[in-house]
């Protein structure tokens, strides 16, 4: 008798612990790029499920996600662009990759399937210059010779907010068009020559569906989301490729990450036959010194969960994971970066 009192007495204190510790718990918040939204989304749903945790992340940009972050009105910020070590010295931030992911050019022609349309960047570049003008051009034909192009006008699909994922795309485009480097240039936010603009990887994805014989350009993820009909795009070393996860991958092999340099790395428009030209790394944002320990402990938690147990989730929806190695100097970061008002570290390697 005295056996099962103990046992049931042991239960109730473990499930009082549990509850304990649910309840200590603290939610989290992010804000930023929409580039990994699906992957952060994923991830949130599963971690919770795991832990009892919520992450709620809003999807507003990476430009709203670096204002955020430096406002301190949230837990960390997420960043397509990644900040260089003087700004993040500036503003006391450090920064860390997450996933690599692609961003690509999409239609909406009668007739044309995903992958049947060929692009030089050359061509990219011109088309969102408003140079190409009809989708008959003799610059997109010429690549195109098996195909009967209609005649009709190009409508030019951008992002209309601050986004990591225009700042990939146009610094794709400032590297193989000199034209476009001078006039529009590369950042999260530019003068668009031509086209409509859509909040988000959402609204750029919803407008070329509903836009006739559109191009616009999204993060990978959207593509397989919404069976977006994508384009094939010349790489640096001349041949045409699909966007999958070996060619991201192909463009990420050789990438040098350095903790020192705050992981600033940029992986467009990389070497190699088969590598996807517009190929980078989403970031997060996070203060050194963190005014609530708690919520610091859970973010990192979080992003520790996710690079253990979050790699199938990723490629499922076409992001690649880091490697090992390279988490590892990331967590050596954390412990060595991230610290609370009393400077004592918030995480310990394990």
């Amino acid at each position: 008798m005295r056996l099962r009192i103990s046992l049931a007495r042991l239960a109730v204190s473990i499930l009082l612990l549990v509850v304990t510790t649910f309840a200590l718990a603290a939610d989290i918040t992010g804000a930023g790029a929409t580039f990994p939204y699906p992957i952060y989304a994923k991830w949130a749903d599963a971690y919770k499920k795991a832990t009892g945790v919520r992450l709620n992340y809003q999807s507003i940009g990476s430009g709203g996600g670096i204002k955020q972050i430096k406002a301190k009105t949230i837990d960390f910020g997420a960043s397509d662009k990644p900040l260089p070590l003087q700004e993040l010295y500036k503003n006391n931030l450090m920064q860390f990759p997450t996933v690599i992911g692609a961003v690509v050019p999409v239609v909406n022609l009668d007739g044309i399937n995903a992958g049947q349309i060929k692009l030089t960047g050359t061509v990219l570049a011109d088309i969102f210059l408003g140079k190409i003008k009809r989708w008959n051009d003799a610059a997109i034909a010429s690549l195109n010779t098996a195909i009967d192009l209609p005649a009709s006008n190009i409508a030019v699909v951008h992002r209309a907010d601050g986004s990591g994922t225009t700042f990939l795309f146009t610094d794709y485009l400032s590297k193989v068009s000199p034209e476009w480097e001078a006039k529009v240039g590369a950042d999260v936010s530019v003068a668009w020559p031509i086209g409509t603009g859509g909040k988000g990887n959402e609204g750029v994805a919803n407008f070329v569906r509903q836009i006739k014989n559109s191009i616009g350009y999204v993060e990978a993820a959207y593509v397989k989301q919404s069976k977006m009909n994508y384009v094939l795009l010349q790489s640096h070393d001349g041949d045409f490729v699909k966007p999958t996860e070996t060619s991201y991958r192909a463009a990420a092999e050789n990438t040098q990450w350095d903790a020192a340099s705050g992981f600033y790395e940029i992986l467009t428009y990389k070497p190699g036959h088969n590598s996807w030209p517009i190929t980078g790394a989403t970031f997060v944002l996070m203060h050194k010194s963190q005014d609530n320990r708690m919520h610091a402990q859970e973010v990192l938690k979080f992003f520790e969960w996710a690079y253990q147990e979050g790699d199938d989730m990723a490629l499922q929806l076409d992001y690649i994971p880091l490697p090992d190695n390279i988490v590892k100097l990331i967590k050596d970061a954390w412990q060595e970066n991230i610290k609370d008002k009393d400077g004592l570290s918030i995480y310990a390697v394990r």
